[in-house]
């Protein structure tokens, strides 16, 4: 069964910068997408960036351009998110997720009801 498991979430002020990771075991095919969403209070969820590990294609939202940088290490399984220039508009509930689909990719058009397993999440607080 696939499993993700994110870390690295916290507290920091306004400019600092925070790395999350995501862990994914059980993988048993190449193909898949991972995608970084978050929801802040009373917000809806939304996609913040995706990568395809296999061939290391990215997407970033426009609140994430510029500032959050996606990358995987796939001898490690892990999926990080570099959040560097925090704002407090960033403070949110942090989850990856994994999209399975044969032929699946990154696209602004992914919404969160195409991904298959979920992580717990990990929150992010910005304060100013």
């Amino acid at each position: 069964e696939v499993q993700l498991v994110e870390s690295g979430g916290g507290s920091v002020q306004a400019g600092g910068s925070l790395r999350l990771s995501c862990e994914v075991s059980g993988m048993t095919r190449d193909g898949y997408v991972i995608e970084w969403f978050r929801q802040g209070p009373g917000k809806e969820r939304e996609g913040v960036s995706c990568i395809k590990p296999n061939d290391g294609s990215t997407y970033y939202a426009d609140s994430a351009k510029g500032r959050f940088t996606i990358s995987s290490d796939n001898a490690k399984n892990t999926v990080y998110l570099q959040m560097d220039s925090l704002k407090p508009e960033d403070t949110a509930t942090y989850y990856c997720a994994a999209d399975v689909n044969y032929g699946t990719y990154c696209s602004s058009g992914n919404t969160p009801y195409i991904y298959d397993y979920w992580g717990q999440g990990t929150q992010v607080t910005v304060s100013s």
